[in-house]
């Protein structure tokens, strides 16, 4: 074998091994991406677990706070709020006469009224909502909704809570 094909042999593997080199590279920076996302997806679901867990202690001490009137409540309250804030996360605050939204409210009552330009309105607010700012829906926004007698006569039937409404 002469020099010059052992210098071409060479030059051929050192191509080659660039090359397998370069690929390794892009799979090592595709995986670090990669990982990097998984560990934000983890992160968020281990977020909206444990804010799952924390907004009835919020409602309780909001509801501590409309009955003692306790600056220190207020305090915390607004440092909760804040913090839920500060992770991308806002209340749902549905108002009495609103417009229900099956997307972020949760309709546990349907009132029954003849007034047909009540239906489908918030009755009563019974628990605010949570959400991402754009997002998903954490907690639904409960609230009872003014619709029509389900009852038409005959057998009842299964009608959905927008049916009921309208």
């Amino acid at each position: 074998m002469n020099i010059k094909t052992k210098i071409k042999d060479s030059r051929d593997h050192f191509g080659e091994l660039k090359s397998q080199l370069a690929r390794a590279l892009a799979d090592y920076d595709n995986l670090r991406k990669r990982t990097d996302r998984e560990k934000e997806d983890f992160e968020k679901i281990a977020n909206i677990k444990l804010i799952i867990k924390l907004l009835p202690v919020l409602d309780t001490i909001k509801q501590a706070q409309i009955h003692l009137k306790d600056g220190g409540l207020a305090i915390i309250i607004s440092q909760f709020e804040d913090a839920l804030k500060s992770e991308e996360i806002e209340e749902i605050t549905p108002v009495t006469g609103g417009i229900f939204d099956e997307n972020i409210h949760e309709a546990t009552e349907v009132l029954v009224t003849s007034e047909v330009e009540k239906r489908g309105k918030i009755a009563e607010v019974v628990l605010p909502g949570w959400k991402f700012k754009d997002g998903p829906v954490i907690r639904y926004a409960i609230v009872k909704v003014f619709g029509k007698d389900a009852k038409s006569g005959g057998e009842p039937k299964k009608e959905s809570i927008k049916e009921r409404i309208n």
